[in-house]
Order: structure tokens, then sequence, then C-alpha cells
């Protein structure tokens, strides 16, 4: 379904949720909430504001709560996962997959996390142990156990009924893995093979030996990263030895890809990833705190800078009308540069081996930048106010800034990520420093240098 579809048929939901709260009808919000499918229950949860999200929570049938919860961000988890007790988190997670119930359970202190392990059956405490061994960020952390395997020697006849035996089959299970004795990982056995070849063939006549296992330490990342490369529905992970631990479906790739571009889109504005768009004033406030304080240190820095030329200022108002153009151009130049570098790094095109080459072509464009548009700006100046030194001030100031700009907007990311600092984070505070203040002092400085 088209996406303007889905956005089309959520504001209907949403309209539909308003219109029962608002006439106080919960027997039919009740009906709407628990006929939904759990996705988009969990979408109208995450457009509600808090208090409507309670009542609302209250109405769902205990059933569906855990695969609702499944859908939710771990923001929005942590607030209803905070108000149950280890009786209600057992009966929710009864049914999930172990990767869901891992994450559903990373959520919650220790204490409560060993008391619902304790709570379950031996294989599927094992199950989710295993998943919560390896950090919520690698392919351990992100694996299902629900794997299906065969050995290579066996006749596909033997596999097909083995397959009948199953209730039904993992979702998204395009190949069945083959192992040996040690469940060492082997190869993978695609079922449209399995479909159309002789019964009577072994597995290892017509098995893949050439895809590529997920070590299970890999970040999660570089998992979706294979996956789009290989275009990948499904990929077993094993442990450093080889042994098959489990698979990563695309399903769980699709959310790694949607928080790593929510990290990269809010940490460029100071912004923590699991930002609540309707959660609690104060929260949001003491999360936006920090960022803006670190923006008025530097905005001091750059006031700072202005307040060394004052002198100049005083004599030529001028300079006060063009002042903000220098550092308005560089802040763009280096923020075009800085996506561009972030993006380069996030998909794993960015390392020692060309982080020279990047920086000094975009240093290049920023002098072809430079020169280009302090052409345009000088002119414009010089007819503006009259005055033929202030558009070469402007235009030496304007060239200076885009440079540097550029120069710094390349530099910067690598700079932070070899110092281990998130440069989606930090990199657009300090890049904003730079620019500001290497763009006043060239503007101020040249005009300090002609005018006095």
């Amino acid at each position: 379904m088209p996406n303007n579809a889905n956005t089309k048929r959520s504001h209907v939901h949403v309209d539909e949720l308003n219109k029962a709260l608002s006439s106080g009808t919960f027997i039919q919000l009740r009906r709407l909430l628990n006929n939904l499918p759990a996705s988009e229950v969990a979408h109208l949860f995450e457009s509600s504001p808090p208090k409507t999200r309670m009542v609302m929570w209250r109405l769902v049938d205990l059933d569906n709560e855990g695969e609702i919860l499944h859908y939710l961000s771990d923001e929005i988890q942590s607030q209803f996962l905070r108000q149950m007790d280890t009786e209600e988190v057992v009966t929710i997670t009864e049914g999930l997959e172990a990767d869901d119930i891992a994450d559903i359970l990373q959520q919650l202190p220790d204490r409560v996390i060993q008391e619902v392990l304790q709570s379950m059956d031996h294989q599927d405490r094992q199950r989710v142990e295993q998943v919560l061994s390896y950090p919520e960020d690698t392919a351990g952390g992100l694996m299902n156990t629900d794997s299906i395997t065969v050995r290579p020697k066996i006749t596909l006849d033997v596999v097909l009924r083995y397959l009948r035996r199953h209730d039904e089959l993992p979702e998204m299970i395009e190949n069945i893995f083959v192992v040996n004795r040690r469940d060492e990982f082997l190869g993978v056995l695609p079922l449209r093979k399995v479909l159309v070849s002789d019964p009577s063939i072994t597995v290892r006549e017509i098995m893949n030996t050439d895809v590529e296992a997920i070590p299970a330490h890999m970040h999660d990342s570089n998992v979706a990263n294979l996956f789009e490369r290989y275009d990948w529905v499904s990929a077993p992970v094993i442990d450093d030895n080889g042994k098959l631990l489990g698979r990563i479906t695309i399903d769980d790739v699709v959310d790694v890809i949607r928080e790593d571009a929510d990290h990269s889109l809010l940490s460029m504005a100071g912004l923590d990833e699991d930002e609540d768009t309707f959660g609690p004033v104060l929260k949001t406030a003491t999360r936006r705190t920090l960022w803006l304080g670190i923006n008025l240190i530097t905005a001091f820095i750059a006031s700072a800078v202005i307040n060394l030329f004052e002198d100049a200022l005083d004599k030529v108002v001028a300079l006060a009308i063009l002042m903000p153009i220098v550092a308005s151009m560089g802040g763009v130049a280096g923020t075009q540069t800085l996506t561009v570098v972030i993006r380069g790094m996030a998909l794993g095109h960015v390392g020692r081996h060309n982080s020279r080459w990047l920086v000094a072509k975009e240093l290049s464009v920023g002098i072809f930048n430079g020169l280009c548009w302090s052409i345009v700006v000088a002119l414009a100046a010089a007819y503006w106010f009259d005055d033929l030194l202030i558009g070469y001030i402007i235009a030496g100031a304007m060239a200076i800034n885009l440079i540097t700009a550029s120069f710094a907007g390349a530099i910067i990311p690598i700079g932070l990520r070899s110092m281990r600092v998130d440069p989606a984070l930090a990199g657009s505070v300090v890049l904003t420093t730079v620019t500001d203040v290497i763009g006043f002092t060239s503007f101020l400085g040249l005009a300090t240098w002609f005018y006095i």
C-alpha cells in the first residue's frame, strides 16, 4: 500500500480515537484498539498525549499487550512496563519471539528480568538468555533463535517430511540452514529449490555454500549495510566458533535503519533518538537544556570576537548589516559538508583509506563556491552601499569562511570519531562555533585593516 494511503488511514484512526475519547464511548474505543493490527494501535499510542495513553492502555486486552509493546518505542515501552508487576510481564510475553521478549526485558530492572526468566520453561529461557547475552546493538542482540536446520547428507524427501511435522514455519523463512553434527554453519538450502528438485537427491547436492554468515558481535548498523548490499530477507548468525545461533530477518533490520535515521536526524539538534513527541514538559525541557547551554557558550565566544572589533563597527554601520551574511553562508556550506560526511560514515563509506581524499575534495568544493559567491556578494554590497572597498572586504571574508567551513565540515566528524565522540551529536555545535568565529574574524579583521 502506498505511503500516502497508510498516512491517510492512520489519520482516520486517530480521528476515530479522538471522537471516542471526547464522547466518552469507551466501548467503541475498546473495540477499535483490540481489532486493529498491533502496529496500528502502537501508532495511535505514539500519536497521543501521556494521559490519553494511560486511558487507552487500560482498554487493551491483556492478550494483545505484548504484541503492541513490541511496536512501541523504548521510551513509551518503559512508561507502561514501570507500572507492571512480574506476573503481568510474564503474561504479556507469552507467545512472543525470543528477540521480542529480550527487547521488552531490557527495559526492566535486573531483579524483574530474573523473575521473568525463572517463570519460563527451560527451552524458552535458554533462547531468551542467549539473546540477552549480547549487547542490544549487535547481531546477537538482534537475532531470533527460531531457525530450522538440516544435515547435508539427508535427502530432500526427508527434508519435506521434516517440514510437514511443523504446525507452521517461522515467518520470513526463505532458506533452511545446513549444519553439521556440532551445529556449525555450512550453508543454506533455498526452499524454492526444495520444492522443484528431485526428492531423492541430497541436501549437499543443491545447498548454497557461498552465503556469508553474520558474526554475533557485529554492530547492527553493519548488519543493515549487508542486508542492503545483498538484498537479503534473512541471514544466519554464528558465534566465534562458527556455530549457528539464529537468524536475523529484514523486519528487524528495517527497525535498525529507522533508529539510525532517527539518531542522525535528532542528534544534529542535540536530541535523544528516543525523544517522545508527546512526552512530559519537564522531561523534554531537561533533555534539551544541556545542548542549549553548550550553544549559549559558543554564542558568547562569537560575541566576544565581535566585541574585539567594536571600533570598526562604530565607524562603518554597513559592517553590522553585512556581517550576518558571511556567518550564515559559512554555516550552510559547513552543514552541507558535515551532513554528507556523517552520512558516509553511517553507511561505512568513509574510513582511514579515503578520508584524506574526501577532505581534499570538500576543500576544493569550498574554494569553488567561495570564489563564485564572493564575487556575487561583492558586486551586491558595492552597489548597495556605493562603496567598492566594502565589496572587496566582504568578498575576501566570504571566500575565507566558505573554504574554512567546507574544510571544517569534513575534518570535524573525522576528528570526533577518532576521539570516540558521536559526530552527529557534537559535530553541528563545533561547526557552528568555527564558522561564526572565522566569519566574524575575517570580515571584521579585514574591515579594521582597511578602514582604521
